[in-house]
């Protein structure tokens, strides 16, 4: 009989912590630059309301974490993007070492070529190393994670490493001399003031670099595209640009 008895209705569990959401638009109007103080809070795709894979509505991962997740993509991926424009600017314009940096090496070559003409391993190289950063970076002390209310765009400490990364499988037996984040202890040192300021700079350089980055290698590859590019970038509508291990260089064909 208590199958057919009526449950009392629970309150669902909240899907965003509205702190994190608070402190998120806080950081988008306090950008001053001009196109921050034009824009100001900026979503219109909602994605500070969302709640990926219902992991807070299930209790799984603490009100908020999603927030937490974009902040920190976003930041990796600004990172990312300015290293990668910086790269593509030196490169493409012919700027090396005087030595050949590695096998492959041609000179004259666009960035997307010079990776063509990497070896396979060289390209898997770069991703095994890649991929133990990515893992490395997913180690932090209790309670830092920034999906757990910890604060986006950290890496955990490589010099020093906490219990969790030290027993993860993936850190190496030498160690690492310097961090990825602050390696020179430059940040650690600035006021409160400066680091708000230089997240700030950090967020809108990083959103630049990745509108820049891909700019370059959309003119590449549909020609006329990015029209303040045309004739500036070597054009290469064959080459599967997003593709880098297409054709020969697949998991398949290394060994």
């Amino acid at each position: 009989a208590t199958a057919f008895v009526q449950l009392a209705p629970t309150a669902p569990a909240p899907t965003a912590l509205q702190g994190a959401k608070e402190d998120l638009v806080a950081l988008a109007e306090a950008n001053t630059d001009f196109f921050g103080k034009q824009i100001g809070f900026w979503d219109p795709l909602g994605a500070s309301n969302l709640d990926f894979f219902g992991l807070e509505t299930s209790g799984r991962l603490p009100a908020g974490a999603t927030i937490g997740y974009l902040r920190h993509a976003e930041i990796k991926h600004g990172r990312v993007a300015m290293a990668a424009f910086v790269g593509y600017c030196v490169q493409a314009n012919g700027i090396h070492f005087p030595w050949t940096p590695y096998p492959g090496f041609t000179e004259g070559l666009s960035p997307p070529e010079q990776w063509a003409a990497l070896p396979p391993v060289a390209k898997w190289q770069f991703f095994v190393y890649i991929g133990i950063l990515e893992a490395l970076g997913e180690c932090f002390p209790a309670g830092e994670h920034y999906a757990l209310g910890g604060k986006p765009g950290v890496f955990p400490s490589l010099k020093e490493p906490n219990e969790q990364m030290a027993s993860c499988g993936v850190y190496p037996f030498h160690g690492f001399p310097l961090d990825l984040f602050d390696p020179f202890g430059t940040v650690a040192k600035l006021s409160e003031e400066k680091k708000e300021r230089g997240l700030r700079v950090e967020v809108n350089n990083g959103r630049l670099a990745m509108l820049g980055i891909i700019g370059f290698l959309s003119e590449q590859k549909v020609p006329g595209s990015v029209p303040w590019l045309t004739g500036l970038v070597k054009t290469l509508p064959d080459m599967e640009t997003m593709g880098p291990f297409v054709g020969t260089d697949g998991v398949a064909n290394i060994f």
